[in-house]
């Protein structure tokens, strides 16, 4: 007797070919369901439709197709065990040896514009992930294939296997079912949980998934495996984005690149420039053009800028991307390039150049892996509100200065703690990154800026818990400290700063970034 193969695809990409194949060399029968079944009729492929097979007309607008014994106990049955053998020929079901299936596109129809919950509710896939689930279960016994992609290489493995796939390939696709169901499950609890919001319990199970885009060169290190993924199956974030130029991008650059693009949307209002090293900002400016903002910020640091990654808030224009060819850089983001800009940064043909017309588009929450299990927070969103500062100390900030303590502050909050970080103008002159102890962040900060410290302002991702900082801020003639606050000795700091004639704001919220 011939091998049973089950066809039910809304995906029907490679269907054709697939089915034409197995008929043709491999001598199979063809059951289908609905659209399925009369795209490979409509082909000239012998196919039987699973109503005729089990009986059972479709019922329920298509609702109930494949929920039946003769479709379940041909996937389940083991063909070693006589029971299962003699339940088959009693209730007269063959036994199924292929189920190839994918599933109602629901994540595809919750990423149109104007989709309803009733529209998603209808493409919440139920025999589909029945037929998976049972098939992947008994991959002793049969091949499930969930992609088109798998195509290919199943009727490469018939041919060097005489006709038969091996174990180690059944296995290797009931893992990737069991996987393709598991994350279309968690599309929908995720897609219903944004729907009824007053319903969602507090999580206690938190699922990642993705789908790979391609393999990078390495990870951080060379001896480091690594690949980037998407997740969900609608493109979002840097898998939106389009490369211009330039080499391939590496785990190290993509790291850089979030970072800079974290940075660089805070300045929504005004032309802004940021350089970054190592997930670090090195210079940071705002400006009346991109040209100016990215030359303001180039010289604040112009060795450390040397091979850094650079993001732009505004499209590149000629006069900026003359200015970005004169020295050397990893990666350039921007919402955008003007045709003159694209042709003048061909010169540098190995900067990665790529165009992000959305920047704002970022991730809810943030994830690390540790030993054993996942950290999960919400990414660090808060909107800057000047209005719910508090002024501690006598003196006052002028308008000015406020100005520039929001811009500090908001460059503070993507430096890694122990943060420092010094402006004037608008314009990063002194950063202090990842220190072990606080005071030793404003010294490096303050070094860097030398001479531009007198009367530039000052901000610190976290509190004051000596006033040593404020001493050695004051020295080099800071006028304007901006810190969250909430140390046991704030008030040690305030009096410094009063004694000293220094302006202190708290913002009553921390940035530490580690």
């Amino acid at each position: 007797m011939a091998r049973l193969a089950l066809l039910s695809v809304s995906n029907k990409t490679g269907l054709i070919d697939l089915a034409r194949t197995l008929v043709a060399e491999f001598e199979f029968d063809i059951i289908s369901s609905g659209g399925t079944a009369a795209a490979l009729k409509a082909a000239g492929i012998p196919v039987t439709k699973v109503a005729e097979y089990t009986g059972s007309p479709e019922i329920l607008g298509g609702r109930v197709k494949t929920l039946h014994p003769r479709i379940h106990g041909g996937i389940l049955a083991r063909r070693d065990v006589s029971e299962d053998l003699t339940d088959l020929a009693e209730n007269q079901i063959r036994p199924i040896d292929l189920v190839v299936v994918n599933l109602y596109p629901f994540e595809q129809t919750i990423a149109k514009d104007g989709v309803t919950l009733a529209d998603a509710i209808e493409q919440i896939d139920i025999g589909g992930p029945a037929m998976l689930r049972a098939s992947a279960k008994n991959h002793a016994h049969l091949t499930v294939l969930c992609n088109p992609d798998q195509y290919n290489t199943y009727l490469e493995e018939l041919r060097q296997n005489g006709g038969a796939a091996s174990l180690e390939f059944r296995q290797k696709c009931a893992l990737e079912t069991f996987k393709h169901t598991a994350n279309y499950d968690s599309a929908i609890a995720a897609y219903l949980s944004s729907q009824y919001p007053e319903n969602s319990s507090p999580i206690t199970d938190f699922n990642v998934s993705g789908k790979e885009l391609q393999t990078l060169r390495y990870g951080e290190n060379p001896h480091q495996a690594a690949s980037w993924y998407q997740s969900g199956i609608t493109p979002t974030g840097w898998t939106t984005s389009t490369i211009l130029q330039g080499k391939e991008l590496s785990y190290n650059n993509l790291v850089d690149l979030e970072a800079a693009r974290r940075l660089i949307v805070e300045f929504p209002n005004s032309p802004a420039a940021a350089i970054l090293k190592h997930t670090n900002p090195c210079g940071t400016a705002l400006g009346t053009t991109i040209a100016e903002a990215y030359q303001k910020a180039f010289d604040t640091d112009s060795v450390s800028a040397f091979g850094g990654i650079v993001a732009l808030n505004r499209p590149i224009d000629a006069a900026t991307a003359t200015a970005l060819t004169q020295t050397f850089l990893e990666c350039i983001v921007a919402p955008g390039c003007e045709p003159e800009a694209e042709e003048i940064i061909k010169k540098k043909a190995k900067v990665r150049v790529l165009i992000l017309p959305d920047l704002t588009q970022g991730p809810p929450q943030t994830v690390k892996i540790i030993a054993g299990g996942l950290l999960v927070q919400d990414s660090d969103n808060v909107v800057e509100n000047t209005s719910k500062w508090r002024v501690v100390t006598e003196k006052q900030p002028t308008a000015p200065e406020l100005a520039e303590l929001l811009f500090a502050w908001k460059v503070a909050k993507h430096v890694k703690s122990n943060a420092i970080v010094v402006t004037r103008n608008c314009t990063t002159i002194g950063v202090g990154a990842g220190q072990m102890n606080r005071v030793g962040s404003v010294k490096l900060a303050l070094e860097q800026a030398g001479e531009q410290a007198k009367g530039a302002v000052l901000a610190s991702d976290g509190f004051f818990p000596f006033d040593d900082s404020v001493k050695t801020a004051a020295a080099a003639g800071i006028s304007a400290i901006v810190q969250p606050g909430g140390s046991m000795r704030d008030r040690d700091s305030i009096d410094c700063a009063n004694q000293l004639g220094i302006t202190m704001v708290f913002t009553d919220v921390r940035h530490f970034l580690h």
